[in-house]
């Protein structure tokens, strides 16, 4: 009989291992050459603690380091504003807005020891359950032993995509055991070749979410693993000029159709981010789990908790375990200082979400009780109720820079005290001249109250069926097939709209654009993590313009580059082209 377990309910002990990674970008860590897995591995809970060691770090890296703020804060789709000193930071955010980073950014060197962390950590572990010989004296079966280097290979592979994205010119890593120093770089080609290995010869070994059953949650399966072999081939052109659109779309049918196990879309917009630790049914194809006690990375304050006002979490949504936000992201604006809309075409995320006004996501988000939640947007004013003399007394959500209430709107400027409808003698609208009424704030996540047994325990979705059924619209559209595109978009966009709906696209796609494919990605996966990489794809991401955003000079921004203090511990590394 197989012996599955759930990844919520071991404390990965590991954890622990993360303090021999602080040095982690060089691969001469003395614990590596030191570690016999013969003597560590004693029993079965030490191959399981041991498989495990890079799971939760994979889990922080989707926000540790500023890894999710550069890749939101350079797109068209978030901001952190200076509002009135608050983010100023040196301008380092702004640096993240305008393409303008440097080397001695700290993003720059955090994103590639974030990656590469995991990478040790992954290869670490694998090469471990390699030395395994007689997995029966460790009560592991062959199979869970075949799984278990399947899933470090997978994860591994994830971690090198990751980094491919971020700087196209990295290391491969294979082994950390007995390694002196640093390997060199290798061409992107080489890395791209290296990952679909990885991932093709990890899928047979996999196994299925229904062969996982309710301990499945943040375990890889043979869909997760094709899943992330088709970003490969849907951003291949990108990484090695050659396109494989069509590989993409093979691989994405086969996941469609349950070659990799079965999935289905979920019926609710919002059910995809309300997947809690037990819950088969869900769309979402690798989720990291989360929970209160334990971790809860997509709730931290360098990801979605800070995408809300000042109070905004308990005051207006109940939610008091963190005490207050610091509003570090807010939506880029769509309209001025008067609410005129802007003339371009990229960005304006939140206007892009009114093309389609019936849309439900448009609704203000509230709480509705027993973990129920509606909208997905803060804005406008946030009305709560405070207690004066033991009477309730009705009021609205101040920021931190005067006594005044808050009108949460889709521009950036100098609102102050002012009224909605008033419109105001500053013109001016920039990432230095901001204040708390600026830019609205997306609520993907549910914040629900204290009270509630199920707050913050959302698993983080880092792969959906969703996503999947987009990749193959585009390749359909790349192909010319606007139907098929219109109608695999169709299948996941109903949900966001009530029966009966006009919103929807025609059958034959005769809506598609290049502009609206590009905006619906926006729509779908607003704040996912991934628009830097899709506005690359697309072919817009240097040359576009959006709110105060110019076109860059060259393409070099397109990757970023390698941080100093990564340059200083390896010489072999060559700094990319650019910097």
């Amino acid at each position: 009989m197989k012996k599955y377990f759930n990844l919520k309910n071991i404390k990965i002990a590991a954890i622990a291992g993360f303090a021999i990674l602080s040095g982690c970008t060089k691969l001469d860590e003395e614990v590596y050459d030191k570690v016999d897995a013969s003597a560590f591995l004693q029993r079965r809970d030490d191959v399981i603690r041991d498989f495990l060691r890079p799971f939760e770090h994979a889990y922080w890296s989707i926000q540790g380091n500023d890894v999710f703020a550069v890749n939101e804060d350079s797109s068209d789709e978030f901001g952190t504003y200076n509002r009135q000193g608050d983010w100023q930071d040196g301008g380092y955010y702004q640096r993240m807005h305008y393409h303008s980073w440097t080397i001695n950014d700290n993003f720059t060197s955090g994103a590639w020891t974030s990656f590469y962390q995991g990478i040790v950590l992954s290869t670490n572990s694998l090469q471990d359950m390699e030395g395994i010989q007689d997995p029966g004296k460790l009560n592991v079966t062959p199979t869970e032993l075949a799984d278990f280097k399947a899933e470090l290979r997978t994860l591994r592979a994830w971690f090198h995509l990751r980094a491919l994205d971020y700087y196209r010119n990295i290391q491969i890593v294979k082994e950390v055991k007995n390694q002196t120093q640093g390997g060199k770089q290798v061409t992107p080609q080489e890395a791209f070749d290296f990952i679909e290995s990885e991932l093709k010869t990890a899928i047979p070994d996999l196994p299925t979410r229904a062969t996982l059953g309710v301990n499945g949650i943040g375990r890889w399966t043979q869909a997760g693993a094709a899943a992330i072999l088709a970003r490969l081939y849907l951003n291949a052109k990108v990484y090695t000029g050659t396109d494989k659109f069509a590989e993409c779309a093979v691989v994405c049918q086969e996941i469609i159709e349950g070659k990799y196990g079965a999935y289905a879309l979920d019926t609710r917009w919002d059910a995809p981010f309300d997947y809690t630790n037990n819950q088969l049914a869900s769309e979402v194809i690798y989720g990291f789990p989360s929970s209160l006690a334990r971790t809860h990375w997509q709730y931290d304050g360098g990801m979605y908790f800070f995408g809300m006002t000042y109070d905004a979490a308990p005051l207006y949504c109940g939610f008091t375990d963190f005490g207050r936000s610091n509003p570090k992201y807010a939506l880029q604006p769509g309209r001025d200082v008067d609410s005129v809309e802007y003339t371009f075409q990229l960005g304006k995320p939140f206007v892009k979400f009114q093309r389609y006004p019936d849309d439900l996501r448009l609704k203000l988000y509230k709480n509705l009780g027993n973990s129920k939640r509606e909208g997905m947007f803060l804005y406008g004013y946030l009305p709560y109720q405070r207690v004066v003399n033991g009477t309730n007394v009705a009021d609205t959500i101040k920021g931190n820079k005067g006594d005044y209430p808050l009108f949460i709107r889709d521009g950036v400027g100098m609102f102050l005290n002012t009224r909605p409808g008033k419109r105001i003698a500053d013109k001016e609208s920039n990432m230095n001249h901001a204040d708390h009424n600026s830019g609205i704030f997306m609520v993907k996540y549910p914040v629900y109250p204290t009270t509630d047994a199920n707050r913050i325990t959302s698993a983080y979705a880092e792969i959906r069926l969703s996503e999947i059924y987009y990749m193959l619209a585009e390749c359909k559209y790349r192909g010319g097939d606007k139907g098929s595109a219109a109608q695999l978009l169709n299948a996941v966009r109903k949900r966001n709209y009530p029966e009966r709906t006009t919103s929807l696209y025609n059958p034959d796609g005769s809506q598609l654009t290049d502009q609206e494919m590009l905006d619906e990605w926006g729509r779908e996966f607003l704040g996912e993590n991934r628009r830097r990489t899709d506005l690359i794809r697309w072919g817009v991401f240097t040359s576009g313009t959006w709110w105060d955003k110019q076109p860059d000079a060259d393409k070099h921004t397109e990757i970023f580059p390698i941080g100093r203090q990564i340059m200083n511990v390896n010489p072999q590394l060559v700094q990319n082209p650019g910097y």
